[in-house]
């Protein structure tokens, strides 16, 4: 008997579909009759945005007994349609963490080590500092050197003061994780305490 390539191929291929209908796949006889639960059934979900940039991608936390048991993108955000970026992925092992710092902690001046302290005591610390750092600083006038033009057509070189009120020992950097609204807050709040050095963490 003899076989064209053709005719070959034909049967080669209809002998290992019909021995694949036939055979039956190893261990479904002895499957269990109902399929594993999800691992979120029964959660709590909600939905929030990603904390770590301004992108504001959507997401879906699954909470259960006041322990988040999961993290994904939200299908339904505008922005991100369920998708996330690396670091979005990964954000139940920042939640789920035993090294996470969930306490602020402080290092006197010339100590070597960390203590922990409470938040209402950091938050004290912090205003105190910043108000006094604010009024040993604070300028209400600056003079600065001008070149001006005399009548004749020559020039003078003049001293003048102006009113500037502003401080010049405090800086501010800001977090690329604030949105447009949060940022607008924010540059109102350091312009009203009289700085000019503020700057955003995503041009440095």
């Amino acid at each position: 008997m003899s076989l064209s390539r053709r005719d070959f191929l034909k049967l080669s291929g209809s002998t290992a579909a019909a021995g694949l209908l036939a055979a039956e796949p190893p261990g479904l006889s002895a499957a269990p009759g109902e399929a594993t639960g999800l691992r979120t059934a029964g959660a709590t979900e909600t939905a929030t945005i990603c904390p770590y940039c301004s992108v504001g991608c959507g997401m879906l936390v699954h909470t259960k007994d006041g322990r988040v048991i999961n993290t994904e993108g939200d299908p339904d955000h505008p922005i991100s349609e369920g998708t996330l970026c690396s670091k979005g992925a990964s954000l139940y092992q920042l939640i789920n963490n035993p090294l996470r710092l969930t306490k602020p902690k402080y290092r006197a001046a010339g100590a070597t080590a960390w203590q922990e302290v409470e938040w209402d005591w950091a938050l004290d610390q912090i205003a105190q500092r910043v108000k006094e750092t604010r009024e040993r600083t604070f300028r209400t006038k600056s003079k600065s050197r001008l070149t001006e033009k005399r009548p004749d057509g020559s020039s003078q070189t003049v001293e003048r003061e102006f009113v500037v009120n502003r401080t010049d020992g405090i800086a501010h950097v800001g977090s690329a994780a604030l949105d447009n609204e949060e940022c607008y807050m924010l540059q109102k709040l350091l312009r009203s305490w009289g700085l000019v050095y503020i700057e955003h963490q995503a041009r440095i």
